[in-house]
């Protein structure tokens, strides 16, 4: 077990009935209810990370310096994370100062002229 995975002891309130129907199908099952809360939270936070809105929504924060890496890496992974700094690198950079382009026939002088209708011919 690394350290990340160290049990932390939490505290919060939930509605009683919820907490009866956990602890009824924590029965059913032959475990218990930090078991279940475990595996639901589990579950929920993956279906919740890989979900588009929130993807969107990380990056979105993140772009705007509201996240900072170690929190993204976190909500969404550190491959997409990674992705996302090196996208926010690439729009915070200066555009390239290209020159314009010389008066260069790129055509070789094989270009092809199309006459467009006009309206009076349509």
């Amino acid at each position: 077990m690394s350290a990340s995975d160290d049990p932390r002891r939490v505290h919060f309130q939930s509605p009683e009935y919820l907490v009866d129907r956990l602890d009824a199908i924590a029965d059913l099952f032959d475990t218990d209810r930090t078991d279940l809360l475990v595996e639901a939270i589990r579950e929920y936070i993956e279906e919740t990370a890989d979900s588009e809105t929130f993807q969107e929504l990380v990056a979105t924060k993140y772009y705007d310096d509201q996240l900072k890496f170690e929190t993204v890496k976190q909500l969404v992974g550190a491959e997409t994370a990674q992705r996302l700094r090196l996208l926010k690198a690439d729009l915070e950079d200066e555009p390239l100062d290209l020159a314009a382009p010389d008066d260069v026939d790129v055509y070789d002088g094989d270009a092809t002229t199309v006459e467009t209708a006009t309206d009076g011919d349509q």
